[in-house]
């Protein structure tokens, strides 16, 4: 699929499985933090939409504006973090290049690099939103 031509209803009838769709406040911003950090790719990007791609996976981002006539954003903070309790795991990013990059782009390192019980190695990067974008490798 040519992210960049699709119309809005094929992308939409294409969707299958889980969809992530964030909320932010700078849809640009964000798309050029993910781009430098975790070098996913950012298609149709606008004030208010884009489609971003990570691998296979497609996960799309929406400003607030978008959102106009729908309940969700009445539960938004004002200011402050939005994506509080949210991890958004990147298992194909290596935790120590994003977490170098990450404070160059905007982001805050919550966590650096760590090697956990668990079997990962993962740092914790918050963008202006507040969510946890959790770059890990297999120990």
């Amino acid at each position: 699929m040519d992210f960049e031509t699709v119309s809005a209803a094929d992308f939409g009838a294409s969707l299958r499985g889980i969809g992530i769709n964030i909320l932010v406040r700078d849809v640009q911003a964000l798309c050029a933090m993910l781009e430098t950090v975790f070098e996913m790719k950012a298609h149709r990007v606008t004030r208010d939409f884009a489609i971003l791609t990570y691998g296979d996976q497609v996960f799309q981002v929406h400003s607030d504006a978008t959102y106009h006539s729908h309940p969700l954003p009445g539960l938004l903070p004002e200011s402050g973090a939005r994506g509080a309790g949210v991890e958004i795991r990147l298992y194909d990013s290596d935790p120590d290049l994003c977490a170098d990059r990450a404070e160059a782009a905007g982001m805050h390192v919550l966590q650096p690099p760590t090697d956990k019980p668990h079997g990962l190695r993962e740092a914790y990067l918050l963008c202006g939103d507040g969510y946890a974008w959790v770059p890990s490798r297999p120990l």
